[in-house]
């Protein structure tokens, strides 16, 4: 053995250990983005982020109709809270519609998708009679229920169309009849063009557009081949074009496209310009809550169908940018619902109600930014009307249901909220069975129903 001057063996050191870079260690972005990568993968993430987001839209909502209605009221000799009033009564409808649907199996809301259809067919129809049937704006898609309320069953359409044409496509998957064309379309486009028939016959284009849009978000998730989806969007195209062209109010709104100063002439794009004005001189921070100008008579509708002006005037670009937030979030838990299931009726459910809630809010806030034509749809969830405002909250409960539904979700929500006094994760123990642990949203494959990612 080699020996030191001094007579004695040399000192044996343990190797040292790789360091690693400090760069990655200590990165305080790498750090933020794998924590927020680990916190978005967890299995309540899409629940918490559709009760959340929809709760924190309707509150918004709630606020700002309040605030915009406000002039309205008066210059129509009612109280200042008269709108508002109606509206939160709605809301609190709404969230007992949106916790007895998030409490319902799934197998009930198959049971309720013909009775929906059904009824919402009947009220259609109904309004077309005279004497039942109230004209608003030009429109006649209004039923009278006695003093202030009415009630608008168009709006019932787009969820009694998401829920039979989930069901009717997810019974024929079972099957695997989904792979020929013929069942694919029918009678799901028959039943949708009845539905949109009866709508256009009220003048309604706004909600028009958005069952079309629920119809092909159901077809694309059902798998239609890209010719098939062409086909049926040249026909809409075509059917639009021709009511477009028929109609001199909807040519009018067609040629507000862009304007940024009020024109002469039949066609004075007086509201979308007036939107801008609203935006535009909210700046960063807006001019505060209840400082709007234009809800002072001149822009109208500005409770309803140019909310969004109003709340980018008061809250300014923040405000705005927070209510944007607020929609893709919801968005992107719904398609999170949709992609992670391997039930097909909840696929197409939820599919078709992230399609119905994100399609109606582009087309608001596009027709407010002047980049659509204004359709005269509410800002989903946002917007006065309760006609709009239940049938929506419903459909938020139900992806709350399917949220819940997952195993992963399921086993969670049990840790977390133990029943009857019993210990979180003693549920098992007498059974001789340790519990389940679940870090992700991928599933064990013992799992009643194996995660399907798609």
């Amino acid at each position: 053995m080699p020996t030191s001057r001094t007579g004695r063996p040399p000192v044996q050191r343990a190797p040292k250990r790789p360091v690693p870079p400090r760069s990655l260690r200590d990165n305080p972005v790498l750090n933020f983005y794998t924590r927020a990568r680990r916190g978005w993968d967890r299995p309540l993430t899409a629940y918490y982020l559709i009760l959340g987001g929809s709760l924190l839209i309707t509150v918004l909502g709630l606020v700002m109709v309040y605030s915009a209605s406000q002039i309205t009221a008066l210059q129509m000799s009612l109280p200042g809270s008269y709108f508002f009033r109606k509206q939160l009564l709605a809301a609190l409808i709404g969230a007992g519609l949106m916790f007895a649907a998030s409490r319902m199996p799934v197998k009930l809301h198959r049971a309720l998708a013909y009775p929906i259809l059904a009824g919402a067919v009947f009220l259609m129809a109904l309004v077309q009679i005279p004497g039942i049937g109230v004209s608003v704006n030009g429109n006649q898609n209004w039923i009278a229920l006695g003093g202030s309320f009415q009630i608008q069953p168009s709006e019932f359409g787009k969820l009694a169309l998401v829920l039979w044409g989930a069901d009717l496509l997810a019974r024929k998957q079972d099957k695997r009849l989904l792979t020929q064309w013929k069942h694919m379309l029918v009678p799901l486009v028959p039943a949708a063009f009845m539905l949109l028939g009866l709508i256009m016959i009220g003048g309604d284009m706004g909600t028009a557009i958005i069952l079309t849009a629920i119809l092909f978000g159901l077809l694309w998730l059902a798998g239609a081949p890209t010719r098939l989806f062409a086909g049926v969007l040249s026909v809409a195209a075509v059917l639009g074009l021709i009511l477009i062209k028929t109609s001199p109010n909807r040519m009018a709104r067609l040629q507000c496209l862009g304007a940024t100063e009020p024109q002469s002439g039949p066609v004075d794009c007086w509201q979308a310009v007036h939107g801008i004005y609203a935006l535009a001189s909210g700046g960063i921070f807006g001019s505060g809550l209840g400082a709007s100008v234009e809800k002072w008579g001149q822009l109208p509708e500005a409770h309803t169908d140019f909310i969004f002006a109003v709340t980018g005037e008061e809250l300014g670009l923040a405000g705005t940018l927070s209510v944007l937030a607020l929609f893709a979030a919801l968005g992107y838990a719904g398609i999170r619902v949709a992609g992670r299931t391997e039930d097909p009726f909840v696929r197409y459910a939820a599919g078709g109600v992230t399609t119905w809630i994100t399609a109606q809010a582009v087309i608001n806030i596009g027709a407010v930014l002047g980049l659509l034509p204004i359709a005269g749809v509410p800002l989903p969830l946002f917007s006065y009307g309760g006609s709009a405002l239940l049938p929506t909250m419903f459909a938020i409960g139900l992806l709350i249901a399917f949220a819940r539904d997952e195993p992963a979700a399921r086993a969670a929500l049990a840790m977390r909220q133990p029943r009857f006094g019993r210990k979180r994760g003693a549920g098992a123990t007498g059974s001789g069975r340790s519990p389940r642990r679940w870090n992700t949203m991928r599933r064990r494959a013992t799992a009643a129903r194996p995660s399907g990612e798609r």
